[in-house]
């Protein structure tokens, strides 16, 4: 087995290294001066506060007030379009985009936790290549930025003999060559680190509908439940043995510096240095059960879930899905830290049943804050919103944005009502 591919991963995509050793002139020094730039937002002194507001209320202890931050996801494009982007070297322009967008943030004025070194990821080879032993379809939309449909592997339920628990091998001679040309050109502004974290997600769900399609996924559950909890188990059983690879190599780095997870350290300090899953976060969700009842979510989603959980420090469970009946369940989480209540989530049930056992993640509908007009109609939801979780710990954060509809502005706005409501009901 070989590594053919170098890859750099910066949380949200990956370039190859093509060219680095000639890249323009002028394009390494654009980009040198975004990463001082980064450096000194990392190191202002907001910086502090803010990474010790999100480890408070994780820790369910009394922030100065509840943390607030957004993600614009797909409407980057509108704020960072390709047009402002200078440089042509792929590694380059994959660097200057990512700078440009913690810069961006820094005007945007939420609490964005910044880390002061560049975080390269261990190269891992999986085999099979294709991780599952098959090939994942999807229906591609015309144009692209449509919705897509599955075009899954699994046609009928003997196929499943067809997957194979994958392997992951840590490529160390690309993960090397990673850090070392990183380092090279930009290792006396940031520090350079290698990061590992799990290889695959304890959400399952995710998997098993690109497997098998999310409506023949549900069905199965009601017509062949046998094949569902084969399904389910495989995945189970994948993940579980990806985290063992993992561990086994020693690469494991703590992933409590982001956004929502920002924390104080996990799980004891190892004897032997090398971190193991308790010293992790694990963020998982349902999203793909929304529309299944609480029994069938426990019975062919969570039970599933719950051994992969056992084996972190920490876990914050929740996506965009309504898990308003699903509440006790998501209680027996073993290490459950967060829990998220999105826009289709009662917020009085969550309060009544959860509020004092972890911190409660307060979701905004996108939607509810890009169309409309009238900024003060959010600051009256933020404001209505915070009163009601006054006293508990929350963090408010607004995800999953695919446009701003033509107000540039909007995610400045919302920033600045939700730490307004923030400071209100501290």
């Amino acid at each position: 087995m070989n590594c053919a591919t170098a890859t750099l991963e910066l949380g949200n995509g990956a370039v190859d290294w093509s060219a680095i050793m000639n890249c323009p002139r002028h394009e390494v020094d654009r980009i040198r001066e975004l990463a001082r730039r980064v450096a000194v937002i990392a190191q202002e002194p907001r910086m502090a506060a803010i990474k010790k507001r999100w480890a408070d209320v994780n820790a369910l202890r009394k922030p100065d007030r509840a943390p607030v931050w957004c993600r614009p996801v797909g409407c980057w494009k509108e704020i960072i379009p390709e047009t402002m982007l200078a440089c042509t070297d792929p590694l380059l322009r994959y660097l200057e985009r990512h700078f440009l967008q913690i810069i961006h943030k820094r005007a945007i004025d939420d609490d964005q936790p910044v880390d002061d070194f560049v975080p390269v990821a261990a190269a891992f080879q999986s085999d099979p290549p294709t991780v599952w032993g098959v090939e994942i379809g999807r229906h591609a939309p015309s144009p692209v930025g449509g919705a897509w449909a599955y075009d899954p592997p699994l046609k009928e339920t003997r196929d499943i003999a067809k997957l194979r628990l994958p392997r992951f091998t840590h490529c160390e001679e690309q993960t090397r060559a990673h850090k070392a040309r990183i380092e090279d050109l930009l290792g006396d502004i940031l520090p350079v680190r290698i990061v590992a974290e799990p290889l695959l997600s304890a959400t399952l769900g995710t998997a098993a509908a690109e497997l098998r399609g999310l409506e023949q996924m549900m069905l199965d559950m009601a017509i062949d439940p046998d094949f569902c909890h084969q399904l389910m188990a495989y995945l189970r059983d994948a993940a579980l043995s990806a985290l063992d690879q993992l561990e086994a190599t020693g690469l494991i780095t703590p992933n409590n510096t982001g956004p929502m997870t920002c924390s104080d350290p996990l799980g004891p300090a190892p004897p032997d240095g090398n971190l193991t899953c308790k010293n992790l976060w694990c963020m998982a969700n349902s999203q793909e059960f929304d529309q299944v009842s609480p029994e069938m979510w426990e019975e062919y989603c969570l039970a599933y879930q719950k051994p992969i959980f056992d084996r972190f420090g920490a876990v914050g469970y929740g996506c965009c899905e309504n898990l308003t009946q699903k509440i006790d369940g998501v209680l027996t989480i073993p290490n459950l830290r967060i829990l998220t209540c999105s826009a289709w989530t009662n917020l009085d049930v969550v309060i009544e049943k959860a509020g004092k056992q972890c911190c409660i993640m307060w979701r905004q509908k996108a939607s509810d804050v890009v169309f409309p007009d009238d900024v003060q109609r959010i600051r009256r939801d933020l404001m209505e919103g915070a009163r009601r979780l006054h006293g508990y710990r929350y963090q408010i954060v607004l995800r999953e944005l695919e446009t701003l509809a033509g107000h540039p502005d909007r995610l400045h706005e919302w920033t600045q009502c939700a730490k307004e409501a923030a400071e209100t009901y501290a």
